[in-house]
């Protein structure tokens, strides 16, 4: 028998993702400090992955233990570039900074899922896409910052690649889901194994 789902987070595309699969769900967005938890974890040398992870779970724990019996999903998702975590632009001058040092060069999304039931995580995965940008022009990188500022301020590494952010990268190894932000395939996968969606 299915039990309530739970979408611990305010990420409008993760929500979308799970309605256009046929997952019925609710949100309730977990109240976090994210940046003074993940300050400190990259302050204790913590790996990129193991920082996507702690905040799906965190996220996850706390609007589960507040809902027992649901299943409460948990999302992280952080960018890393050569080691360095790159967050969502705070000016759209920081974001033309952060596209400018992308540019002609590899970084990885990370995109973690957590489940918990009943204030304990019972499922966890992490998904990975590897992304070449290419050597987008200064006038280029300029222009798309002041087209697209008020949709890639709330982008990790300021580009939607399900928009005009596409046209800035050459090639794209992984899911486009763990793009979006949520390891999705894999989350319908378990739900599935439960019985919790349709077989």
């Amino acid at each position: 028998m299915s039990v309530p789902i739970i979408l611990a987070s305010g990420s409008a595309i993760r929500s979308q993702l799970l309605h256009q699969a046929r997952v019925p769900h609710e949100v309730i967005v977990a109240r976090v400090d994210e940046e003074m938890i993940k300050a400190s974890m990259i302050a204790d040398a913590a790996p990129p992955r193991d920082i996507a992870d702690a905040l799906a779970g965190i996220k996850a724990l706390k609007v589960s233990e507040k809902n027992p019996g649901a299943l409460v999903i948990g999302c992280d998702q952080v960018l890393d570039h050569k080691g360095q975590l790159f967050n969502k632009p705070a000016s759209a001058e920081n974001a033309l900074v952060q596209l400018k040092s992308l540019r002609g060069d590899l970084h990885s999304l990370l995109s973690a899922a957590v489940i918990c039931e009943n204030g304990k995580p019972v499922w966890r995965h992490i998904g990975q896409v590897r992304l070449r940008m290419r050597d987008a022009s200064d006038a280029y990188l300029e222009d798309y910052v002041a087209r697209n500022w008020s949709s890639i301020q709330h982008a990790v590494g300021a580009y939607k690649l399900e928009e005009e952010g596409v046209r800035l990268f050459s090639r794209i190894d992984g899911d486009y889901f763990n793009v979006l932000g949520m390891p999705l395939l894999e989350i319908l996968n378990y739900l599935t194994l439960r019985g919790d969606i349709a077989k």
